[in-house]
């Protein structure tokens, strides 16, 4: 039981940082759109690189606990 409360942290942690990337690079676009709305393109480019890597990384993760999830109940 101990170890399926750990792979349950695990995966929150390895959920919750990429979603910090994600709230960061969306309010730091929103800020530099405010200030400088001829630049769109360049920011828009920027924000979507950084949520890409974000994404692939959660998805990385997840898949990693839930192998280790299908060796615990396999046990």
């Amino acid at each position: 039981m101990d170890r399926n409360i750990s792979l349950v942290l695990i995966f929150s942690l390895c959920i919750l940082g990429p979603i910090a990337v994600l709230v960061a690079s969306s309010f730091a676009s929103i800020t530099a759109l405010g200030r400088n709305p001829s630049a769109t393109p360049k920011i828009f480019t920027a924000m979507v690189i950084a949520m890409l890597f974000a994404v692939a990384i959660s998805v990385i993760a997840m898949l990693i606990v839930f192998q280790l999830f299908s060796k615990t109940t396999g046990t």
